[in-house]
């Protein structure tokens, strides 16, 4: 069996490591000293190379494992206490003698050997975990700004070893001593890593890092001073002497600049820990998914919506069809390549995965029968459908780029899955138990009644136009508008939205209409109605339900507007070829049963004039998308009303309700629509009731 490419071409970097090691080591045994220009031109070649080539396989290495961010730094950390232990041996047992006395015998010689390739792995898989360490969570790929710190070493290297013999080209190499150094700092600095980290993880990385400051202090210090050890890594390579040196300095460096990021980021660790765990909940995304019955739409919303939420290039949905699986829906991808890579790795695990599975390119072989299969992505996650413990289908995520699926990732893709697999069951139940046709006359029914609990008819008054639209997102919605007589002078108004979609919306939406109508008709000042209405609601309503609404009073003797706003969007007012959006505070209905709805809401008052226009609507409008998720927004509304504030109210209703429709064209409708608008012809003096 043939391996693929990937791991082709480690295997041949680790043989290539293994011989160049070998080769060093018959070298030094031969020559045990290193006296002349053209041995140690020799022994810095096979050296250099060996650690160019082992690092190459240990950062492969690195690569392919599971390593966390702590667990590479105490990784460092140990290799570092190795290495400060072999100092202090040495350091004990060999720097007796003053140093034009040391004199490397047969015995010297082998421990001279055995130190220069503890080093030379020590350091190569210091270096390897700062490579990685460095990659992780960066948007762009970094490597070429590790690989010029890289080459600077190896000219630091190279220079240093020729000094060794002719010092001509000192200056040269302190001015490459100081140029490796200052990219050091550089890249040091990348540690966004930091940020993602749990409170805990942070904590754990202030104390670690400390401790590594200090070793790798106390190691760079070691290779600045003349002693049995210095001597005995520049005889075994000059070039590692030098490397060692910069490696212990970029340790130093890179932990102090972690140690204050850590400090940094930890007043904000519980923050982030927090909103964390409110985006696995994932309690918006599963009301989308709840809102689609039609099973193929759903599934293709399931897929579409993946790509956005986990920053994925593919995704595609694998579903059970009786005692098949069936590819339901792609995105992405093509569904032969899908089909393939499903096949290969499901069959590996037996279609039988009891939790998120997270692979790479570099842990899986794709074999189809006898074809390999070829995998364009870095990173790919597979979560199973369960429903009533029985797995109903696959969704697979990949990815392409350098940022691999973590750990963490597994919580809020499994939570994702469960929701996916909740709402394809109940599409599924939906097909087969329900007639479509059915199902859609029952929907017009209710729809129906839905118009007639709206006013049938728009109250007409000399000095003020009025005009009102609904568009439902679905069949049925949680819009909610309504016009009352209030004594014999005074109109009152409410535009309400209730959380949700649907039928149970819209069972909310008729109760709401009756608590405003009868409220109404006894209550004549907004704040304190809102207050009644809210605590009606909170005996009524489920916790997981709110409304927002807007209630208002206009006095048509006057022209004067009273009004009070519990957690709705914002009143606009055209005055003088300018739009003020006008915010009272308050909260939605529903959401509190203390005090605080009533401590918190306000009550605005304002003088109509004449050509004032009032414009009151729900977020449908304003959160209307177009094909690239745009949203139509605030300004945009202001913008229509200004250009066209001298028609009438009528007019003005269609101007904004065509614009929402053109501008969303290519984005199906999500959200329900509602425009009530009012234009004063009031001139401050008395008026009569049309």
């Amino acid at each position: 069996m043939s391996l693929p490419s990937s791991d082709l071409l480690n295997s041949r970097k680790f043989e290539i490591a293994t011989a160049l090691s070998l080769l060093l080591f018959l070298f030094r045994i031969v020559f045990s000293t290193v006296n002349s220009p053209l041995l140690l031109i020799l022994n810095e070649l096979l050296v250099l190379s060996s650690l160019y080539f082992w690092i190459l396989y240990i950062t492969n290495f690195i690569n392919e494992k599971e390593h966390t961010p702590i667990s590479l730094v105490l990784n460092a950390g140990i290799l570092n206490a190795i290495l400060f232990f072999i100092i202090a041996i040495t350091t004990v047992l060999f720097d007796k003698l003053p140093e034009d006395e040391i004199s490397f015998g047969f015995f010297e010689a082998l421990i001279l050997l055995l130190l220069g390739f503890i080093t030379l792995g020590i350091a190569t898989y210091i270096i390897s975990g700062f490579s990685e360490l460095m990659k992780l969570k960066q948007k762009r790929n970094p490597a070429k700004y590790f690989n010029s710190m890289m080459l600077f070493f190896l000219f630091s290297a190279i220079l240093f070893a020729y000094s060794q013999f002719d010092n001509s080209l000192k200056s040269v190499d302190n001015a490459v001593y100081v140029v490796a150094i200052c990219l050091i700092t550089f890249n040091a600095l990348r540690v966004s890593w930091i940020a993602f980290l749990v409170k805990k993880q942070k904590l754990q990385l202030l104390i670690i890092s400390i401790v590594l400051i200090i070793l790798f202090g106390f190691n760079f210090s070691f290779t600045m001073e003349s002693d049995f050890f210095n001597q005995a890594m520049i005889n075994f390579s000059p070039g590692i002497y030098r490397s060692l040196n910069l490696i212990m300095l970029y340790g130093v460096i890179y932990f102090v600049i972690i140690f204050f990021t850590a400090l940094f980021h930890l007043p904000t660790a519980e923050a982030f820990d927090k909103k964390s765990e409110e985006i696995s909940s994932l309690f918006d995304l599963s009301k989308l998914l709840t809102s689609v019955f039609d099973f193929k739409d759903l599934a293709e919303n399931i897929t579409s919506i993946t790509t956005k939420v986990y920053n994925s290039d593919s995704a595609w949905l694998l579903t059970r069809e009786g005692d098949e699986y069936k590819l339901s829906s792609v995105s992405g991808i093509g569904y032969m390549q899908a089909e393939k890579i499903t096949e290969s790795v499901l069959e590996k695990y037996d279609y039988n995965l009891s939790e998120v599975l997270i692979i790479d390119k570099k842990k899986i072989k794709f074999r189809v029968r006898n074809d390999i299969v070829s995998f364009n992505f870095d990173s790919m996650a597979i979560a199973p459908l369960k429903v009533h413990n029985q797995i109903e289908g696959f969704l697979f995520v990949a990815r392409k780029s350098d940022s691999r699926f973590e750990s963490e990732d597994k919580k809020a893709i499994a939570a994702y899955a469960d929701y996916a697999a909740i709402a394809l069951e109940n599409a599924k139940l939906i097909k087969e138990s329900l007639e479509k046709e059915r199902l859609e006359k029952e929907m017009e029914v209710a729809r129906e009644i839905q118009y007639k609990l709206l006013p049938n008819k728009i109250p007409s008054f000399k000095d003020l136009e009025i005009s009102a639209v609904f568009i439902p997102a679905f069949e049925v919605g949680g819009d909610y508008y309504d016009f009352f007589e209030v004594g014999e002078k005074n109109l009152a108004f409410v535009v309400a939205d209730v959380s949700g979609k649907g039928i149970s919306a819209a069972f909310i939406m008729a109760e709401i209409k009756g608590i405003f109508e009868s409220l109404s008709k006894t209550i004549s000042q907004p704040k304190v109605l809102l207050n009644y209405a809210n605590d009606i609601i909170n005996q009524s309503l489920e916790k997981k339900y709110f409304v927002t609404a807007i209630y208002g009073i206009i006095d048509m003797q006057n022209g004067k507007l009273t009004f009070g706003r519990a957690g709705h969007t914002p009143l606009h007012l055209f005055r003088d070829n300018s739009v003020k959006r006008l915010r009272p505070n308050g909260i939605g209905l529903g959401l509190d049963h203390g005090n605080k709805f009533a401590s918190t809401l306000e009550e605005m008052e304002i003088q109509l004039n004449n050509n004032d226009i009032l414009i009151l609507y729900s977020d449908g409008i304003t959160e209307a998308q177009n094909g690239i998720n745009e949203e139509f927004g605030y300004d945009k509304l202001d913008t229509i009303v200004t250009e066209n504030w001298r028609k009438n109210a009528s007019e003005i209703s269609n101007e904004i309700i065509k614009n929402v429709t053109t501008f969303s064209k290519d984005k199906a409708q999500h959200d329900d629509i509602t425009l009530v608008v009012f234009k004063s012809n009031f001139n401050n003096k008395q008026i009569e009731v049309g």
